[in-house]
Formats: C-alpha cells, structure tokens, sequence
C-alpha cells in the first residue's frame, strides 16, 4: 500500500515538503522556512515597538515644551512692533502737545505786551479818562481769564485701531474642507442695474474680517461695500460714470483693503492705472499699465498683473519705482517662464507667487526669485475634465497648500492639491445658471474667517456665499 503524499510546495524554497499554513499571509512554508518566516514577522514587530517608543518620546517631549517656537516667535515680534508703533504715536503726540501749548503761552504773552505799552504810553503822557481806564482794565481780565483756561488741546481716540489685532486660530477641520452646494446670495442678485441693491456684472471682491463684502462692480465703474448682512450696498469709490477724473473709474477689475490705513486699492484697468482711495482722496500708485488682478504680502508690498505685457510685478506702495517682475515678463506664450493673459494672482507667506494664466488654462506659481513658474493646476489645454480648466479666474491658496481656483467658462470652482495631476469641484458644475448650486462665468473669489467660501457671479449680477460644512 503506497504512502499517501500530504507534501505541499514550500512558499520560500519551491521544494515539495511537509508545509504548515501562516495564517496571515495564507502561504504554506516548510518547517525551517516557517520559523524564518515567523523571524521575519518578529523583527517587524519590533520595528513597529521600536517606532511606538520614538512616537511616544516625542509626545512626551512636546508635553514638557508645548509651545510651538515659530508662533512663539510671530507672536513676539508683533509685541515688539507694536510698542514701537505706541511708542512713536506717543512721542509724536507729546512733541504735538508741547508745541501747541508753548504757542498759547506766546499768543498770551504777546497779547500782554501789547497791553503793558499801552500802559506805558498812557502812564507817560499822563493823558487818560475812564473809558481809557476801562480799556485797559477789561484787556487785562481777558487776558488773565484766557491764561486761566486750559489750551484748546485735547486728546481725541480713534475708533481705529493703531496696529493690527491678532489673535490665535485653532482649525481641527479635515484637511480637505466641503460647502453647502446650494449657496446664499449675500450681495444684489436683483437683476443687472445700478440701483443700491443691484450689480452689474461684478469682477474681483475682498471680504474684510468683519465678513463686509468689497466688489468690483466692473460695468457700473464703481466699487461698493457691501456690509455684513444688509441689502443693500454702499458707493465707495467711482460711481460717478465712466471716465479718468480722479473720482472716476473705468472698468475696476480687482480691489483689495488695506486695513492698515483703511484705504482701498483698485485696479482701474480701462484707466491703466492702480489708484487708492482713502476718506474720497484719491492717489495714483502705478499708471500706465494694463492692470488685472491685485495681491499684498505680509510685508505689505503689492503685487499686481499686467494682462498686456503678460507679467507681475512686485511694488512698493509709496514708492514711485517701476517694480519688480517676479512673474512671466518673457513674452506671451505657454512656456514656463511665459504667461498668456494673466488674470487675477494670490500670494502666499513665504512670497510665492500663484497666477491665474487665463488663456493658457492654467495656474503657475513663481517661487521667490524663480526664472521660471510650475503648473499647479490645470495645463492640460481648455476643457472640462478634472485635469483641465477653462479660462481661470480668481485663485487662493490655504495653508495647506491647496489651490482653489474659479473655473469661469465650466462655470465651477476647483481645488487643486499641489502635485496632483487632477482637481475637484467644490462648488458649481451643475451647468450654466441662475439656481443656488449654479453659478454663470464666475470671476472673483475669496473665503471669510470661518472658512465660506464667496464667489462673484459674474452673468447673474450677484455674490453668492457657500457656507463650510463643519
């Protein structure tokens, strides 16, 4: 009778053997393979223990030190800052104080001697009456009655403040955030007009830190504030018609606020200039350029697109320069360091540069004295498919890198994870529209500091809000 034959195929050695199973893997080994194997599983445990204990040091280390130093750091130089801001308004104040109060006591003085040789002109010609006597004697109260009273100096608060709050923000929402599909409109949405309740065709907008919505209402030459949930909005800047007179504009494209001197910045592209308005003052910043879309970095330099020479430059506000390019300047084109038509730009903290290349369909973003950009989004010629855009608009980028940009003519927004081939819609795509989940050839872009997301719609007249899913 022959012996049955319970061999099996060893995993490890291929050599028919008596094998036993390894229930994690599902393979058969042979004895001396199975213990190797078993070997093998030990040492990954270990390096797995191995790595728990690093894990756990490093907790243990950050319990002892939880302050994170770079913040730390921030926090530090923004104290210093601002006493030296205190400081100096203080020193100034104080010099303004001394100086007004020594020219009242002079005024006084002056005032006295004219008195005192009246005195002695009469005193000497030893001609006077009683309404001379009166004279002088009311002369001389007023005069003592005007030293008694405090100077008309005295200190008045602005309401605004002189440096810039800040304040700690802790986000414990998943890294890749979602809005309501069906948005709110928080701006006009009456139909296209000029009324304060209406826009016409609105372009770039800045959402303050009060949630007040500021929008290129590029067709009405106009820029309107729209506060916080109102109905209507309120003329800024322009509105006086099309023209070049300094309170004029002439199809705004972009704004943004400088909340450091409650001013705005507009980019008044059919008058080729970047103007700033302060208090219904107007002041030239940069003219003679085909100006698009407008950007401030954290050392307040501004940034601004010129869609003629296809570049960005980098100013400084105040400073009559000609500016630095730090993007494209190479010609039109769809090379990398060439640009076609760039729209609206966004600058993140570390000074790089994102650029919407309208006509090439892309984004690029410029590092900090780069020669040339990468693609970030898009780039994958006009199209809707989740690797391509169609004449993108306005663009952010969030601190964790991801790109959002409006996707005008597949009317959608798009977000972008830096390095990955394709994109997502965020909101919109739902086709061409006046619905709450449409949107009509969107341009401008911004997000509140709750994280809602605002979007110009540009063919409805309106501004629509999308509201973060917590």
């Amino acid at each position: 009778m022959a012996m049955a034959n319970n061999k099996t195929q060893c995993f490890k050695c291929n050599k028919n053997k008596i094998t036993y199973p390894c229930r994690g893997c599902s393979k058969e080994f042979c004895l001396i393979h199975l213990n190797e194997h078993q070997q093998v599983l030990n040492e990954e445990l270990n390096h797995i223990i191995n790595n728990y204990d690093q894990f756990k040091q490093r907790i243990n280390e950050q319990k002892q030190n939880p302050y994170n130093p770079s913040l730390i750091e921030q926090i530090n130089q923004w104290e210093t800052n601002s006493i030296e801001k205190i400081q100096e308004k203080a020193k100034d104040c104080r010099e303004n104080v001394i100086k007004s109060s020594q020219t009242f006591i002079n005024d006084v003085e002056m005032k006295f001697k004219n008195l005192s040789e009246q005195i002695k002109q009469i005193h000497e010609e030893n001609e006077f009456d009683e309404m001379n006597l009166n004279y002088l004697k009311n002369q001389l109260i007023e005069i003592t009655e005007e030293l008694k009273k405090p100077s008309n100096i005295s200190i008045r608060q602005n309401s605004k403040s002189l440096i810039n709050e800040i304040s700690i923000v802790s986000s414990k929402r998943s890294k890749l955030n979602k809005w309501k599909q069906n948005a709110i409109t928080v701006a006009a949405g009456n139909g296209e007009g000029q009324e304060s309740n209406q826009l016409d065709h609105p372009v770039g907008i800045f959402i303050d830190e009060y949630k007040n919505i500021f929008i290129a209402d590029f067709w009405n030459h106009r820029i309107v504030e729209w506060k916080y949930n109102t109905k209507k909005g309120q003329i800024i800047a322009g509105g006086h018609g099309r023209g070049d007179r300094m309170d004029q504009l002439n199809y705004p494209t972009d704004v943004i606020v400088d909340q450091q001197n409650h001013s705005i910045i507009i980019a008044d592209q059919g008058n080729r200039r970047v103007i700033q308005w302060f208090n219904q003052t107007q002041q030239i910043l940069i003219d003679n350029i085909a100006c698009w879309g407008l950007s401030v970095d954290k050392n307040e330099f501004l940034y601004v697109s010129d869609s003629e020479k296809n570049e960005v430059r980098r100013w400084k506000i105040g400073v009559n320069n000609v500016g630095i390019i730090v993007a494209g300047g190479n010609g039109k084109g769809d090379k990398l360091n060439q640009l076609n038509n760039p729209t609206f730009i966004f600058v993140d903290e570390d000074q790089s540069v994102y650029v919407s290349d309208r006509d090439n369909h892309r984004v690029m973003k410029w590092t900090k004295d780069a020669k040339e950009g990468t693609i970030v989004a898009g780039g994958n010629d006009k199209g809707g498919n989740f690797n391509q855009l169609s004449s993108p608009r306005g663009v952010i980028v969030d601190h964790s890198n991801q790109i959002y940009v409006v996707d005008c003519e597949n009317d959608r927004v798009m977000r972008w994870c830096e390095g990955k081939e394709d994109g997502e819609i965020v909101v919109g795509g739902n086709g061409k529209g006046n619905q709450s989940n449409q949107l009509n050839g969107p341009r401008g872009l911004s997000f509140d500091d709750e994280g809602n997301l605002y979007v110009a719609d540009h063919v409805n007249h309106r501004i629509e809000k999308f509201e973060i899913i917590l």
